[in-house]
């Protein structure tokens, strides 16, 4: 009796209200765009032309990252690693995965801007 019979209860209305509000908002910025003389469809029609790029750029700095950290740690550390050394390895992989990762999507960037500098 300690309020357990209302969760079901409680998690029931919520997700409901919450289902309903979001329907209730994505037909209102519909009706507004109708009002405004825009297509509400057409934002789910543009093409995405440079997406399989970044995913594609973003993948391979992931695994040069990998590779640059496998090469570091093997080199710095050796094959014998003592309880610190594995845990400044393991900041060495962290830290190369995001920075050639990170590097990937700025490449993608680049290209995407250049392309799109070149179009009329």
């Amino acid at each position: 009796m300690g309020g357990k019979e209302l969760i079901p209860i409680v998690l029931f209305i919520g997700s409901f209200s919450l289902v309903f509000g979001i329907r209730y908002l994505i037909n209102k910025e519909k009706m507004a765009m109708i009002e405004r003389g825009i297509d509400p469809g057409l934002r789910k029609a543009t093409p995405k032309p440079f997406i399989s790029l970044k995913f594609g750029l973003l993948l391979v700095g992931l695994g040069l990252g990998l590779l640059v950290a496998l090469f570091t740690v093997r080199g710095v550390f050796g094959s014998e690693m003592k309880d610190a050394e594995q845990g400044q390895a393991v900041a060495i992989y962290f830290g190369s995965i995001f920075i050639f990762g990170g590097l990937g999507l700025i490449t993608s960037y680049v290209i995407e801007k250049k392309w799109l500098d070149q179009q009329p």
